[in-house]
């Protein structure tokens, strides 16, 4: 059974809008596993290799994509992606696997604007999903 991942930024985990999208991939993929990065064991899993390496990604990059045969990623409201699903999305694109753009709406479409684009750096990420005090920011 194919394993696809779901890219989303973290102001959306645990919302109805996740909810709804992960109802909506199911619909398009039935046959697939979602991985959603907002399990409970990739939270500890992030947690685990930040507090080891100083960088929570890794754990995804070395341990959960290599797994997976393509991704299924969304993007903020404006169009832009985050830098870390942005390294997802650039984990899957080197191998050649499928990468598709789910928008807010549940519609599942090919990448169409080139990446770069669409990129936000580390700094742009963190003030789109937290405010000053450390709060988040709503999606």
């Amino acid at each position: 059974m194919q394993r696809l991942y779901f890219g989303h930024p973290i102001n959306t985990y645990n919302t109805d809008l996740e909810r709804q999208l992960i109802l909506a991939i199911n619909a398009v993929f039935p046959d697939c596993i979602i991985e959603n990065p907002n399990a409970q064991k990739h939270q500890d899993g992030y947690a685990l290799c930040r507090e080891k390496t100083g960088n929570g990604m890794t754990y995804f990059i070395e341990n959960v994509l290599p797994n997976c045969t393509g991704g299924l990623f969304l993007a903020f409201r404006d169009g832009k992606f985050g830098a870390g699903v942005m390294a997802e999305m650039y984990f899957f694109i080197r191998r050649g696997d499928p990468v598709r753009e789910i928008l807010p709406n549940g519609t599942v479409i090919p990448l169409t604007i080139p990446l770069k684009e669409r990129a936000l750096s580390a700094e742009e990420t963190r003030t789109r999903i937290r405010d000053a005090s450390g709060n988040t920011v709503l999606y």
